[in-house]
């Protein structure tokens, strides 16, 4: 039943999952672990910084919090929870279609 699952699925409920899951930080903690490539060759500024950290608080219900950590953490969410539903749809109807369930 599982490899009927889409991989793309399993990898935003997952991200979504660990985000929930996480330690809120505030703004001004630095003593946190970072993938950013632009982060990482030193410059100051990037454009997706704080995304994470911003969704992070918002599945905390720190709303006030996540808009100062990043203005589109709001509407990340919104947008990844609005794709997850819709790949769950698509599956249901694959399975309907295959007499699965």
């Amino acid at each position: 039943m599982l490899s009927y699952i889409p991989i793309e699925l399993l990898f935003w409920v997952g991200a979504l999952a660990l985000l929930a899951t996480a330690q809120p930080m505030s703004v001004g903690q630095e003593n946190h672990f970072i993938l950013c490539p632009i982060a990482a060759i030193g410059l100051d500024w990037c454009p997706g910084c704080g995304m994470g950290r911003a969704i992070t608080q918002v599945l905390h219900g720190n709303l006030n919090e996540s808009l100062k950590q990043h203005w589109f953490g709001v509407p990340a969410l919104l947008i990844l929870a609005s794709r997850i539903l819709t790949l769950i749809r698509i599956e249901l109807k694959s399975l309907k279609k295959l007499k699965i369930i």
